[in-house]
């Protein structure tokens, strides 16, 4: 099989529906799925801190009978004694794939482009694809499918938000990307999600009224207003958020059933209440939880 990366969304456009579903295989398979990635290693190279990203990749890999290796990245020579071409192409020789979570899209393209390994990001300043996938597979378990859906995400227009953006025109759910005007996602990512979404039968929508966004919603979504890298002040993003935080009154405004979704960390009474998190419609620990399945789905297709 030749070799493939997982750097955007869009890297799984041909087959996200079959990595939903093997996430969700692999789930219930848990400890009973053999060793397929026997002998095989993951390097994980950190250059921002992680909880959800490192221990589920860690784990994944082991349960599949890998080797997990973790590297900061501020201990190896990568772009700074060593180009990041070269670094790429002698980690070729010692591992079988690459996780790189990294603060500049640009540093993971060219990692991506000279290894001749596969590489997959574990996030970077543009995307992140294993979480989007995790959200499918969250979205799928507790709905049932895609189609007819509606997901609101409310706040930054961050990495998250971009790869939600490609992952329900992908999968064929609408969404709307309710944020500020000021800390609107991607404007070409928004632009190729329309395009796709319209492919599929679906509508990828930019609002800056939260309480018309919501309405009948499927799945409420947040993230944390200040992510890492950025160095807004927190005085600052409370007034550009105020609005946007999911609370009672706002998930009123979704269908009933609506499921309430966060990528975590929460900064719990910012972005989202207690109230909200802790109540039963809440699914964010099932949603952490599906990391794992997903990052086991990513490995097992592209480690084999």
């Amino acid at each position: 099989m030749a070799k493939r990366n997982i750097i955007s969304v869009l890297d799984m456009k041909d087959d996200m529906p079959e990595l939903v579903d093997l996430a969700i295989r692999l789930k219930a398979e848990r400890g009973h799925h053999g060793d397929p990635l026997k002998g095989k290693t993951l390097a994980m190279i950190f250059e921002k801190p992680s909880t959800r990203t490192r221990i589920s990749f860690d784990v994944a890999i082991s349960e599949l009978g890998g080797h997990p290796l973790y590297i900061e990245a501020s201990k190896m020579q990568m772009g700074h004694s060593e180009t990041v071409e070269d670094t790429a192409l002698v980690m070729s020789r010692f591992v079988h794939g690459i996780m790189y979570r990294a603060f500049d899209y640009k540093i993971m393209d060219r990692l991506g482009d000279n290894a001749t390994i596969p590489v997959i990001s574990g996030l970077d300043n543009l995307e992140h694809p294993c979480q989007a996938l995790a959200d499918m597979v969250t979205i799928k378990e507790k709905k049932g499918g895609f189609r007819g859906r509606k997901l609101v995400y409310l706040g930054d227009g961050n990495n998250v938000c971009n790869s939600l953006l490609y992952a329900c025109a992908i999968m064929g759910m609408d969404m709307v990307a309710c944020c500020p005007a000021v800390r609107m996602p991607n404007a070409e990512i928004m632009l190729n999600a329309s395009r796709i979404a319209d492919e599929n039968g679906c509508r990828i929508i930019a609002s800056h009224e939260p309480y018309e966004a919501c309405k009948d919603a499927d799945v409420l979504y947040t993230d944390t207003w200040i992510s890492m890298g950025d160095d807004t002040p927190l005085e600052t993003a409370v007034k550009i958020f105020h609005d946007y935080q999911i609370n009672s009154d706002l998930l009123k405004v979704a269908k009933p059933d609506c499921i309430v979704m966060h990528c975590l960390p929460a900064h719990r009474g910012q972005e989202i209440t207690a109230e909200v998190m802790d109540g039963p419609q809440s699914v964010v620990f099932d949603e952490a939880e599906n990391r794992l399945h997903a990052q086991k789905a990513v490995l097992y297709t592209l480690l084999r």
